[in-house]
């Protein structure tokens, strides 16, 4: 049997031709087929028996469409009504893609890899000319759509007996089927295989050897065929018989089962000359393959069904051996090997196609997850706060890694940590990265604090895109007539000039309901192409990843080119872009891209806002985020997941990982794990706008607050000294002090009050250092009980890892079981006056707010133009709880300043700034020597690893 055989199945067998086919065939013999078929009694309980399989699969799946697309490239084509009319019989959808004759390797493997990432097809079927059928083709298949059993990973499941999760040749299959009445059984029966080959030869071989039958194999031309034949009880025969080969070198009696006859004019070549045992087995294997191909299709998209439903995870922790003293967190990193990303998607019920893999420990993870898990029940979700930290934090990262590990690899508890990727401006600054710490971290800690998969830089690129685009458009309208704007706007291309699709929309926008471009007024044509920026309103900033400080303020358009158009700009932090909120705040691509688009950048002289989607650049910025917007897969130290995804800042932005990477980690875990995200800063900040903005984008209920604290940050809030980034400490924080303890407990009970406020438990974490006493420790437990915690418990999972965090993990799985009475602090329909004012007397307890007159402006001007209803998004210091850093514990009696309101409309967010807030960090006097000591030592080895170190310390 040629090659071409096992693609076609039978001469004939092809597709019928549907909607989406790219072509159309002739049609030959169709309806006095069909009767002949009808007839094949085996061939008519296949196609039943499938019907009853898909019906019920659908009765449980009323969506599910199962599709066959069947790649056509040859000019054969007798049989495609009869592919359709099975598949109809069954309720199966067909696509039929024509490719011309003699198309190339290259564009059949194209046309395969496309019908391979469609998720609408579930399964491929190859119709292709025998010198088609390449190794290469039938491989390109892939083997969960291969229902014709032409691939290599199908052949080698049948031939390990792995039958269930294969599919095994129509055409095979038909033989068997037909052997079996022909001859009951093949048990000790020698069979002969003329002019079979390839996958199909394969196929037969197995089959009939597995069932006892002795199989030989030969051609036409094979000089011992008169004697083979003659030996032979059974004969499959896959081409037709040569004229010059006598029928009497065939035994009488002898069993013939012609795999390629044309079968509707009923040429085999055999004439009247043999006398078959059954007639029918020649007419048969044709209209048999085909109901065995439907067959297939069917049992694939059973499968398929199955491959979609939540799978339980089968996660390998791996183990820590803690060393004491602990090392240092790089060298912790270094000394455990991860579990490659694949593995570690594949052990949490990720499957194959939900992954894009960047290198060997990262994996971005496609948004096409939450359609196929959105009927399973979401897991629990707990948010990781703090109390008001030091400049040094006070390990929410390190909490929550912690308590991931705890739950999954000590208590067998599926669980997810949900992270922000770290800004590179306070990774090379005086906090450092952001992986955790000691035997709590993400690893490669290296991979996670640089670069990771690029979103930062995405959001960089479209960011400074945008900002180009509008001192660009600013030029051009101050420099162009009305009519130079419109035909460089709308040009002329191949004689035809048309509005693109946001062009049309700005239109309608204006009121102006014309679709020519031709049709438009001098008056249209002038409201069209101007936008009349005003320049002073410009609220759109460039951005880089670096703490800058001399970026702070800049004036460009100095060159002579810029015709004399030069104004006064900043660069802020790249975290601080209203594009990574929009990141952090999407549920979809399209909601992303509808999000850009609203983004105010300016006003135009008449006070309207001006938007991104004015500009027309919306498109672009979709675009440069199209791979930014899926969450990154990582893992702990004891190789439990982990998504980093998304960054925003906290004292600036809203201070949270994305909406999608809790979505999808929510679902992942099941009804009975824990998604463990984290909120920057302390509760006052990170925690307030997590609730108030957060959750309403995403409509998720959170279980648990998880309370972070530190004895050190607690002394410094009851009076201890100033805790300075890079000093040693004073005694006072390396020796006991109950007092000061106590008296800083007031900061902790007030960040349990306001997480009161949301109806939420608190679980207070005390993050234990190894200079505090076990009286410090007990004290701040008890105080926070008894300050209205549901359970307050000491944490060592810096020093053992998530063994250290286990009783943390028990309280949470306790407190998340408790009702919950989860409220939102205000309504969003109040002023935008009164909704800052709630949060800074019931969060930060001022007695008022002050606003200044270009605040009480700005706030003025938002109301008008309809953006009153938003959330606030508070842009404060993170070091206290009022607008002044210096002052600690729970300050009373303070008026809190407004400086400035600004909006992120695309984010959904109107944020006032509290005092002399920065968007963009500044740079110590020096940069952390870790990060130094690591790059020196992946870029050329230990001779520039002393020298790094000796240079940076």
């Amino acid at each position: 049997m040629r090659v071409s055989a096992l693609c076609r199945l039978s001469r004939g067998a092809a597709a019928a031709p549907l909607a989406g086919r790219k072509g159309t065939a002739p049609r030959r013999g169709s309806a006095s087929a069909w009767g002949r078929w009808e007839k094949q009694q085996a061939a008519g309980e296949i196609i039943q028996s499938s019907k009853k399989v898909l019906a019920s699969l659908q009765k449980g799946h009323p969506t599910f469409k199962p599709t066959l697309a069947i790649v056509q490239a040859s000019d054969e084509d007798l049989v495609q009504e009869i592919n359709q009319n099975f598949a109809k019989e069954i309720g199966l959808h067909v696509i039929h893609i024509c490719l011309p004759q003699g198309s190339s390797e290259d564009e059949i493997v194209g046309e395969i890899l496309r019908l391979n990432e469609d998720p609408t097809v579930h399964g491929v079927a190859l119709h292709l000319s025998e010198n088609a059928c390449s190794s290469k083709i039938l491989n390109a298949v892939k083997p969960e759509k291969d229902v014709d059993g032409v691939s290599d990973v199908n052949l080698g499941r049948l031939v390990r007996g792995d039958t269930y999760n294969c599919s095994v040749s129509p055409t095979a299959s038909a033989v068997m089927e037909l052997l079996e009445k022909l001859v009951k059984t093949v048990d000790g029966k020698k069979v002969l295989l003329v002019e079979i080959c390839g996958p199909l030869e394969a196929s037969l071989q197995c089959l009939l050897q597995r069932k006892g039958a002795m199989t030989m194999s030969c051609q036409w031309k094979t000089q011992q065929l008169q004697s083979k034949l003659h030996q032979a009880d059974v004969v499959v025969v896959g081409s037709t018989k040569p004229k010059e080969i006598p029928v009497s070198w065939i035994r009488p009696g002898t069993t013939i089962v012609d795999c390629y006859p044309d079968f509707l004019s009923g040429e085999h070549g055999y004439g009247q000359d043999v006398k078959y045992s059954n007639q029918s087995a020649i007419d048969a294997v044709g209209p048999l393959t085909i109901a065995m191909r439907m067959q297939n299709m069917v049992k694939t998209s059973e499968r398929w069904i199955q491959s979609q439903q939540y799978r339980e995870w089968n996660l390998h922790c791996l183990k820590l051996q803690p060393l004491s003293p602990v090392p240092s967190d790089i060298e912790i990193s270094r000394g455990q090997s991860p579990k490659a990303v694949d593995v570690l998607a594949k052990e949490i019920g990720l499957l194959a196609d939900e992954i894009e893999i960047y290198g060997q420990t990262k994996a971005k993870v496609r948004l096409s997850l939450l359609e196929r898990l959105k009927d399973q029940t979401d897991g629990k979700y707990v948010l990781v706060a703090g109390i008001t930290p030091t400049p040094l934090g006070e390990g929410k990262s390190t909490v929550t890694i912690g308590l991931v590990q705890a739950l999954t690899a000590h208590l067998n508890v599926n669980s997810f940590a949900c992270l922000r990727q770290p800004s590179q401006g306070p990774t090379f600054g005086v906090k450092g990265g952001a992986a955790g710490g000691g035997y709590a971290q993400v690893i490669p800690m290296e991979e996670f604090n640089l670069h990771l998969t690029g979103d930062i830089h995405a959001i960089t690129a479209a960011n400074n895109l945008l900002a180009a685009a509008i001192d660009a458009r600013i030029l051009h309208e101050s420099t162009q007539s009305d009519k130079a704007l419109y035909n460089r706007l709308v040009p002329v291309v191949n004689g035809v000039r048309e509005f693109s699709s946001i062009q049309l929309a700005r239109l309608k926008r204006l009121g102006i309901n014309k679709t020519d471009p031709g049709t438009l007024t001098a008056d249209e044509i002038n409201t069209f192409v101007r936008l009349d920026i005003d320049p002073s309103t410009i609220t759109w900033q460039r951005v880089l990843d670096t703490n800058d400080r001399f970026l702070r303020k800049i004036t460009i358009g100095q060159a002579n080119t810029e015709k004399g158009f030069f104004r006064q700009a900043q660069f802020d932090i790249a975290v601080a872009s209203e594009i990574m909120a929009i990141l952090a705040l999407t549920t979809s691509l399209a909601d992303m891209k509808e999000r850009l688009g609203k983004m105010v950048v300016a006003n135009d002289k008449n006070g309207q806002p001006v938007t991104a989607e004015d500009l027309g650049v919306t498109g672009a910025l979709a675009v440069l985020m199209k791979d930014a917007i899926k969450p990154t897969l990582m893992q702990t130290l004891e190789g439990t997941p982990v998504f980093v995804h998304a960054g925003p800042f906290a004292n600036i932005a809203h201070g949270n990982s994305s909406v999608l990477a809790d979505k999808i980690a929510l679902k992942l875990v099941g009804e009975e794990g824990f998604v463990v995200t984290e909120a920057g800063f302390g509760a006052d900040i990170g925690m307030e706008k997590f609730f108030n903005i957060k959750c309403r984008a995403s409509g998720l209920v959170p279980s648990v607050v998880v309370l972070v604290a530190t004895v050190r940050a607690l002394k410094m809030h009851g009076g201890g000294p100033n805790v300075t980034a890079g000093a040693p400490l004073k005694k006072e924080y390396t020796e006991e002090n109950l007092q000061l303890v106590a008296d800083g407990c007031c900061n902790l009970q007030k960040q349990i009050q306001i997480a009161q406020l949301f109806g939420v438990p608190v679980v207070v974490a005390l993050n234990v250092f190894k200079t505090d006493s076990h009286a410090e420790v007990d004290l701040v437990c008890e105080i926070a009980k008894q300050s209205g915690a549901f359970d307050a418990v000491p944490c060592n999972h810096w020093s053992a890892g998530g063994r250290g965090a286990v009783e943390l993990a028990q309280a949470v799985r306790k407190a998340a079981s408790q009702e919950n009475h989860f409220k939102y602090l205000y309504n969003l329909e109040l002023p935008i006056i009164e909704k800052i004012r709630i949060i800074a007397q019931k969060v930060y307890g001022a007695e008022d707010i002050e606003l200044s007159p270009a605040a009480q402006s700005q706030i003025s001007r938002y109301s008008k133009q309809g953006f009153g209803n938003l959330p606030i998004c508070m842009a404060k210091t993170h070091l206290s709880l009022s607008h002044q850093s210096e002052r600690k514990g729970v300050p009373t009696g303070f008026i809190l300043p407004i400086s400035d309101v600004r909006a992120s409309i695309g984010a959904g967010f109107i944020y006032p700034l509290v005092g002399t807030t920065q968007s963009s960090p500044s740079l110590g006097p020096y940069i952390q020597w870790r990060l130094l000591l690591l790059l020196a030592e992946k870029m050329s080895g230990s001779l520039l690893l002393q020298h790094s170190y000796q240079l940076a310390t």
